[in-house]
């Protein structure tokens, strides 16, 4: 890196636009920039679910490795042409959702975000996650992208998903379970 980043504030987005890693410009509004804001959006709650205290370990290095992945997609992402995701990349996340899921019991019910903090922090990291997906697709209408950066947040959304499960049960915690409520029996409805 070096004197990479000496100079933060450098005022050149001041006219809305921003530069790419190609040396290129463009308006920070732009199908590429939202959808690279989106990745660094989801990395930043990523790391706040790792500040989380009493994170198993095996879920903490994971993360660690899927943040360092969702630094990379940026890259791919901020230089149009750029490959950086690969489907090794892919299959780490497929091998890991497998793994968590095997502990778990079968889901015969929906689950609401909750539980442990922990689960709750991972469930909002499974939203973002989907948000960036839904950018990363509309760049890829646009503009096409190879798949596995498309592939990578499909899985790791299931993989976060897999995760609150897992992180409820290492707390003592159970999911927490949807549960339909007719309109009889919704006190906010029932008397309507």
């Amino acid at each position: 890196m070096g004197n990479r980043l000496s100079v933060i504030a450098t005022r050149t987005g001041d006219d809305g636009t921003t530069g790419l890693g190609d040396g290129s410009r463009t308006a920070k509004h732009s199908l590429r920039v939202t959808a690279l804001g989106e990745v660094d959006e989801l990395n930043s709650v990523l790391g706040l679910l790792r500040a989380q205290p009493g994170l198993p370990a095996g879920i903490d290095a994971d993360l660690s490795a899927v943040q360092h992945d969702l630094f990379d997609l940026g890259a791919q992402l901020c230089i149009p042409g750029h490959t950086a995701l690969g489907a090794a990349h892919v299959a780490f996340l497929d091998e890991r959702l497998a793994h968590y899921n095997a502990a778990l019991p079968a889901l015969k019910e929906f689950i609401l975000p909750g539980g442990a903090p922990a689960a709750a922090q991972a469930h909002v990291a499974r939203a973002v996650c989907r948000r960036a997906e839904r950018s990363v697709a509309a760049l890829h209408a646009a503009e096409p992208l190879p798949a596995p950066p498309r592939q990578y947040l499909n899985r790791l959304s299931d993989l976060l998903f897999v995760l609150a499960r897992a992180l409820n049960a290492a707390q003592g915690c159970g999911d927490v379970y949807w549960r339909r409520r007719g309109i009889q029996e919704d006190p906010r409805i029932a008397g309507t």
